[in-house]
Parts: C-alpha cells; sequence; structure tokens
C-alpha cells in the first residue's frame, strides 16, 4: 500500500428508501442500538449483547459476532482462518429528535483500525430514507469499493427486515381490529 493510501481516510455513503413507511416508525428499531442481531441475520443473535454503558446513552458498548455461515459475504480480507469474527462499537452519540446516532468500532478483529459511522432516518415524501455514512481507516487486503459494497449490503438487509417487520405489524393489527 502506497504511503498516499495509509495516510487519506477512507468514506462512504449508502442509503436505503423505504415506501409508505415513515421514519418516525423506523427510528425505534435503530435507536434501540444493542438488537441490530434482529435486522442483520449475518450476526449470531446468541452472541450479541451489551457490554456496558446505559441503554440509549452515549458509552453503550454493544458486542456483535458474525454467524460462521456469514463469512462468504464478507470481503476477502476478513475470511482468513481465525474462528469467530467480532466487534465491539460504542455509541458516540444519539439524538431522537434528528434520528440520528453514530457510533464506532472500538475493537475487533475484523482489520479495523478507525471506524466510524453515521446512522439518519430521513422522512420523504412516500415514506423514508436511511442514510449510513462512515469514515475508516484503510483496511489491509481490502478496497475501499468492498467496504462500501459491505456497508451497502448490510444497509440494504436491516431495511428490508425493519420494513418487512413493520408491514407484518400492521397487517397484524389490522387483523386483528376486524376479528
Amino acid at each position: 500500500m502506497s504511503q498516499e493510501n495509509k495516510d487519506s481516510k477512507w468514506e462512504g455513503k449508502s442509503t436505503a428508501q423505504l415506501k409508505n413507511i415513515k421514519a418516525e416508525q423506523i427510528w425505534p428499531l435503530f435507536e434501540d442500538f444493542c438488537t441490530i442481531h434482529k435486522w442483520l441475520p449475518t450476526l449470531d443473535a446468541e452472541k450479541c449483547h451489551q457490554v456496558e454503558g446505559v441503554y440509549g446513552e452515549p458509552g453503550l458498548v454493544r458486542h456483535v459476532v458474525l454467524a460462521e455461515q456469514s463469512s462468504s459475504l464478507l470481503p476477502s480480507n476478513i475470511t482468513d482462518s481465525a474462528p469467530t469474527k467480532w466487534a465491539n462499537e460504542k455509541l458516540l452519540s444519539i439524538d431522537p429528535t434528528q434520528r440520528s446516532f453514530s457510533y464506532e468500532i472500538t475493537e475487533n478483529n475484523l482489520g479495523f483500525s478507525c471506524y466510524f459511522a453515521n446512522i439518519k432516518v430521513i422522512d420523504v415524501n412516500d415514506g423514508c430514507k436511511i442514510e449510513w455514512t462512515f469514515i475508516s481507516d484503510p483496511v489491509d487486503g481490502m478496497r475501499l469499493e468492498d467496504l462500501r459494497g459491505y456497508v451497502e449490503s448490510i444497509l440494504k438487509t436491516v431495511a428490508d427486515g425493519m420494513g418487512n417487520y413493520l408491514s407484518l405489524m400492521a397487517k397484524e393489527n389490522k387483523d386483528s381490529k376486524h376479528n
């Protein structure tokens, strides 16, 4: 890797749009920082948990563990021989009014030395939009395009999962009112 690449930061932004679902419906699912495994099947739900801090407040740390079968979805540098891939992620800020939060990866065996992300849920005309921006030091064995693609696929999976869940809840509420 050239010195120029080592000194530069990687940045990216991904967005996902959900039709007929408002930001105020999606936000509580994101606000629950320690339940990301509910929306991301590549995480091992039995091993993801709160490590420290107060729920809903900056300083909260979640431990996330990738499910073993998810390794084929990872960029090639992350699929080395380490048996379990994990990260501790610390909530840096949370703003329910703006429906946004930021976090950083503090410890991991995924190859990140520095990674910060911001998630924001925004109302748009026919639903809502989720924006995920990140800044990271370059990761050995990975290209910026790989990381951008990975973040995009995670966001799509999370948005689809949350959207499907909310649609199902709305349908169940509608059905229960008719019974």
